[in-house]
């Protein structure tokens, strides 16, 4: 599967990429400088090319760039994207003297971010840091995937499933990305309290 990694130079987008090699997926890194995304992707054995290149030819497009640009990137970016499908993986979180909380918009940075496309928009990975992508050994912990088309989400959970060494779950509707999301500062929130880099794994599920 070709997968433009859209925003493909930061953290999360460069140890994704990585794992997206390893389980046999074909990662495109996506840059707004196609210079950097080239020599980025090189390093990383991986192909790389300005963001409207990379997406041009993908089966799916993970937005990986930062909350704050998710949704003038995927405006941007709305007419070469067209159909194809669009991962969502970023959290609008607010950082406090109490701790790290959820965005206060009632509706997700997915939902809104599906109003700007004409494809299908799925949200899924909030619960992988880049640090755990980017080590030796896949992630063990569960991954999360939300979306109203079937289809997508099928394809999604499927590439997904090659990422972690638990397992890709369907986490119902895009309205369900509200808690995916939150879901974030939760984990950001465990992590400088208990200096630890925390995942989730979910029981009773066979």
């Amino acid at each position: 599967m070709r997968v433009a990694v859209v925003g493909g130079t930061g953290p999360f987008g460069t140890a994704l990429a990585v794992r997206l090699r390893e389980a046999g997926a074909v990662p495109v890194i996506g840059s707004r400088d196609r210079v950097r995304a080239a020599s980025i992707a090189a390093e990383l054995g991986v192909e790389g090319a300005a963001n409207d290149a990379a997406v041009r030819a993908a089966e799916l497009v993970v937005l990986a760039v930062n909350a704050d640009a998710a949704l003038d990137t995927a405006r941007e970016l709305r007419d070469v994207i067209g159909a194809t499908p669009v991962l969502s993986v970023a959290s609008e979180l607010r950082f406090t003297e109490g701790g790290v909380l959820p965005s206060p918009e009632a509706a997700s940075l997915a939902e809104r971010m599906q109003d700007e496309l004409e494809g299908p928009v799925l949200a899924g990975l909030h619960s992988l840091a880049a640090a755990s992508l980017g080590a030796k050994e896949p992630p063990d912990e569960d991954a999360f995937i939300c979306g109203d088309d079937r289809d997508a989400k099928e394809l999604a959970l499927e590439l997904v499933s090659g990422l972690v060494s638990g397992r890709a779950l369907d986490a119902g509707p895009l309205k369900s990305a509200r808690a995916l999301e939150g879901l974030t500062a939760v984990i950001v929130n465990l992590n400088k309290r208990y200096r630890a880099h925390a995942g989730i794994r979910v029981t009773g599920i066979s």
